[in-house]
């Protein structure tokens, strides 16, 4: 079982009727690759390089919808499959996301994993902040990753001199489970992330009781087209 994406962004199907939306809509493709998969501060791929793919629509209206998988191993290989739609927009210095994902895990050899949440991101200038809130999954409502987890996030970024990027993240996840059943798996994480152009390096570090608590180092690269 997953002991733990601002990933939240598949076909949209358009009658006749909406040839206007079609002229001012875009379809994009990206592809990535990364020295270590993390989600929410822990390894999704066994501290391992992952692979990844994923096709969005958007329109003019705000609206998205999307697919994303990226490869995982939690003692067997798999695959992460996102399926994800939501809406949004900005006004003046805020802006604002609003949707639906829904994660699933086939031939992990694990059952019960798949679980959606409903999630609202802002950012504000260089400040972003976001809550993510389990509504439905297959595992039991007092498990982790049950109904009624929530996840909190807050981040900074800033431009700096020959165009690379820095980025802060700090995020909390607060899980609605039975705590004498299964103990106090809260955690929260923390990550830096310099980035020039498609590569990315990262510094994250976890305090999941787990295990995957070590400070983890991470190249990545990524690309849409």
């Amino acid at each position: 079982m997953k002991t733990l994406k601002l990933t939240a962004l598949a076909v949209a199907v358009l009658s006749a009727s909406s040839f206007s939306s079609i002229a001012q809509a875009d379809i994009s493709a990206n592809f990535g690759a990364t020295s270590n998969y993390l989600w929410r501060g822990v390894t999704q791929s066994a501290n391992d390089v992952s692979v990844s793919g994923g096709i969005d629509y958007s329109n003019d209206s705000g609206f998205y919808a999307g697919t994303w998988v990226g490869s995982i191993d939690w003692g067997v290989d798999g695959t992460e499959n996102d399926f994800y739609l939501g809406y949004g927009g900005e006004s003046g210095d805020f802006g604002y996301d609003v949707g639906y994902i829904y994660y699933m895990y086939p031939a992990t050899g694990y059952e019960d994993s798949d679980f959606g949440e409903i999630y609202f991101n802002g950012t504000y200038k260089a400040f972003s902040f976001g809550v993510a809130y389990t509504i439905n999954s297959q595992a039991d409502d007092d498990a982790p990753f049950g109904t009624g987890d929530l996840y909190y996030s807050v981040g900074y970024g800033v431009d700096l001199p020959n165009e690379f990027g820095l980025g802060l993240t700090y995020g909390y996840y607060d899980f609605d489970s039975d705590d004498a059943v299964y103990g106090d798996v809260d955690y929260g994480h923390f990550q830096i992330d310099l980035s020039k152009g498609d590569f990315t390096l990262s510094v994250s570090k976890a305090d999941d009781e787990s295990g995957d608590d070590d400070t983890k180092f991470v190249v990545s690269w990524g690309t849409s087209f």
